[in-house]
């Protein structure tokens, strides 16, 4: 597979809203995924979506630390959120920066495998949580700098030494 160039603020692709996808018979979308897996792990990120790579498909890639392999999310959307928490959060699209933000404790969140089949998450918490959040909201067109509530919660960081997004 390949390793894409990353997109970084101020890219206008970061701003945009990724459209679904409806054809899941692609195979441009399997080798895309593929590239996104392999972009993720270059750039050493817990998840990546479409528009960090430039394309505007509504597709994204998880992995936990725990997890022995990656999951590709497609036409993800978070159904609900329950109470709040406050994290330190980065991006692969801001590298060298964190800031610290209001995140749900709990999200449901449902989307789709490369066969096409619902994947559901009820009620997770923590790191996954948090990413399915940050992922969702880049396929929206928002990035976590647009949650930080004053210029006193985002920080410059020594790049590499970022908390994982």
């Amino acid at each position: 597979m390949a390793v894409l160039s990353m997109r970084y603020i101020p890219d206008p692709i970061l701003r945009e809203k990724a459209k679904k996808i409806k054809n899941f018979a692609d195979s441009d979308l399997s080798k895309l995924a593929m590239d996104m897996v392999d972009s993720m792990y270059f750039y050493n990120g817990v998840g990546l979506a479409a528009n960090q790579i430039g394309s505007l498909k509504r597709i994204c890639v998880i992995q936990m630390p725990e997890d022995e392999e990656p999951t590709i999310l497609i036409n993800l959307e978070i159904t609900r959120k329950e109470g709040e928490r406050l994290v330190t959060e980065g991006c692969l699209s801001l590298p060298g920066w964190q800031g610290k933000i209001m995140r749900a404790e709990k999200v449901w969140a449902r989307a789709m495998d490369l066969e096409g089949k619902t994947v559901k998450y009820k009620g997770v918490t923590d790191l996954l949580a948090q990413a399915l959040e940050h992922e969702n909201d880049h396929l929206d067109g928002k990035l976590y700098i647009d949650f930080v509530e004053s210029k006193n919660d985002l920080y410059e960081v020594e790049i590499g030494e970022e908390e994982d997004d």
